[in-house]
């Protein structure tokens, strides 16, 4: 039975949200099967995936073997949860999808506020395919790669209208033409139509002095725990817990203040869309 008493780590977030993403990506199993194959209750199967409970390395082997992930597998990710690695077998990349992405959107999912700030490229969430298969291409991903990728990330974006977001996008990103002229055309139709599904887009004029924001994030609200900040790197994402993530508060602030409204960014929008 895993641990009761010990207060979950902010590892344990993380580890639970790669093992949710694996029930839900390698099973066909429910929370309450899984749970029930525990032998555990649904509800101390849910604080597992949700970090609220620490996980120890037994419990994941248990879990891993109920899961029928393969033994060589299975022994290396027990011996990474076993060292304590924070960047271990969940940041590691799969063939076709990164395991990242699987990890991002078991967190995303369970989410009731999501504030993204994108610096050099639109975010995930907001992106159409042609944008997303080209700057898959620029980085070298294999096309068959990338369009495994697309698809994963189309279904992440399907929390959208399930979940409170806002975008703050910088106006240098918005005018990265990725997919051609006809490409950089459907994305920025797409952002101004987001308005409409009741996603505020801001735009961040160009050459505002911003400082340590000048990096891309997506900062997460959750109804029963604390915010959680994925912070892009070029190996996929860090994430930042507890007092680590308490400086967003002051960065989201300070991008409310420098970005014109949602209204005038849809302005501002539009005029980018003419020059295009």
């Amino acid at each position: 039975m895993p641990n009761k008493r010990q207060s979950p780590r902010p590892r344990d977030r993380i580890v639970g949200a790669r093992l949710r993403a694996m029930r839900r990506g390698r099973t066909e199993l429910s929370l309450e099967a899984a749970a029930a194959v525990l032998g555990w209750s649904a509800a101390t199967m849910s604080r597992i995936e949700n970090g609220q409970r620490r996980i120890s390395t037994e419990c994941v082997a248990m879990i891993l073997t109920a899961y029928h992930i393969p033994s060589a597998e299975r022994e290396e990710i027990i011996a990474e949860v076993r060292a304590d690695n924070a960047s271990g077998w969940w940041d590691r990349p799969l063939p076709g999808v990164p395991t990242e992405m699987g990890t991002l959107a078991s967190y995303a999912v369970d989410a009731n506020g999501l504030t993204s700030w994108a610096a050099t490229l639109v975010p995930g969430l907001l992106q159409v395919e042609s944008y997303a298969m080209a700057l898959m291409l620029s980085e070298d991903v294999p096309r068959d790669a990338a369009e495994l990728r697309w698809v994963a990330r189309r279904r992440r974006q399907k929390i959208l209208g399930t979940v409170d977001y806002v975008a703050f996008i910088s106006e240098t990103a918005i005018r990265t033409p990725f997919g051609g002229r006809s490409g950089h055309r459907e994305q920025l139709i797409h952002l101004l139509n987001a308005r409409e599904r009741g996603i505020p887009v801001r735009v961040v004029p160009e050459h505002v002095p911003l400082g340590l924001i000048s990096h891309s994030w997506l900062y997460m609200t959750f109804p029963h725990t604390t915010p959680v900040v994925n912070v892009e790197v070029a190996a996929g994402g860090v994430y930042l817990h507890d007092e680590q993530a308490e400086p967003y508060l002051a960065m989201i602030a300070k991008l409310d203040r420098v970005s014109p409204s949602v209204s005038q960014s849809c302005d501002r929008l539009r005029s980018i869309l003419k020059e295009a």
